[in-house]
């Protein structure tokens, strides 16, 4: 992580009044305490923080990701599985230097890695934390975990402060995305999003079983091939790279607003996930992906 300069802070929150943190662009005035389709104010909010042993193993390690559960997310899943957090903000507000605490305490703990779970409402926030923290002795690599729906004016002031990148990749075509996740303009703003976080940090870097750099996507196979992940490899492959570590996730269940679409009411099949599978292979990218089967 690059030293945070005081205009790169400036410049996130100036991204607040009015909001386009993200491709939404729902430009109310945070700053002012207004609150964005987001859900998200000023005052930072998080969930809870602890070292996670649920995540991707070259992120776990021997002693956890250092994890923050931010609340509020840019995208509304109907079918999330973090509902009460992400849409419906369960948590509590803490400061900027409160945040820069929880970091060094993870650090303190041995965690590999701080890793910030749904920062794209706070990303003005966390960064002002981070840089509190780095001035304290941060020295983990920054993990930002997203829902890929980002925008590529913030990724830019990100480049150098984030060591590595793991957005969801939820869908091949706009009309789903739209349907289930009420995000306009949805695959020219994922693409666009990866293409820059590639371009910063480049395929994943692991070193002795842990994580140092890079990208890693997730795709959550939906039923009747709704996320299209045909699509999605086919992109990742060819404007990515053949070598980029990707998650392919069989834990979908409908839960949340999920029973009130017939075709998401039931949980996806074994043929479904291994014709996801067989698409990852089709495309080249199967041996990134025994970069995560590898380190289990």
């Amino acid at each position: 992580m690059k030293f945070i300069k005081e205009k790169i802070i400036n410049d996130l929150y100036d991204l607040l009044s009015p909001c386009r943190l993200c491709p939404r662009g729902c430009g109310v005035d945070r700053l002012q305490g207004e609150v964005g389709d987001c859900g998200a104010g000023l005052e930072v909010r998080i969930s809870s923080y602890h070292q996670h042993f649920g995540e991707e193993p070259p992120l776990v390690g021997i002693h956890g990701s250092g994890t923050i559960f931010f609340a509020y997310c840019n995208v509304h899943c109907v079918f999330c599985q973090n509902y009460d957090i992400s849409q419906h903000g369960l948590g509590r507000e803490v400061s900027t230097d409160d945040l820069a605490h929880i970091m060094m305490h993870l650090q303190d703990r041995g965690c590999h890695n701080i890793n910030l779970v749904t920062p794209t409402p706070w990303v003005p926030q966390i960064v002002k934390a981070l840089a509190r923290a780095q001035d304290a002795g941060l020295s983990i690599p920054v993990v930002y975990n997203c829902g890929g729906y980002e925008s590529v004016e913030v990724l830019k002031l990100l480049d150098g402060i984030i060591d590595i990148y793991m957005p969801d990749m939820k869908y091949g075509d706009d009309e789903h995305a739209e349907k289930y996740s009420g995000t306009p303009r949805y695959w020219d703003a994922v693409t666009a999003a990866l293409r820059e976080m590639h371009r910063q940090v480049g395929e994943l870097t692991v070193k002795e079983g842990i994580a140092l750099r890079g990208v890693l996507v997730r795709h959550l196979v939906l039923p009747h091939t709704i996320a299209s992940s045909d699509r999605c490899f086919e992109f990742i492959a060819r404007e990515l790279s053949r070598q980029t570590v990707v998650n392919v996730m069989a834990q979908y269940y409908p839960t949340y607003r999920a029973t009130e679409y017939t075709e998401l009411n039931r949980r996806i099949t074994v043929a479904e996930f291994n014709d996801a599978v067989r698409a990852l292979q089709r495309y080249g990218l199967d041996t990134a992906a025994r970069v995560l089967e590898h380190h289990k």
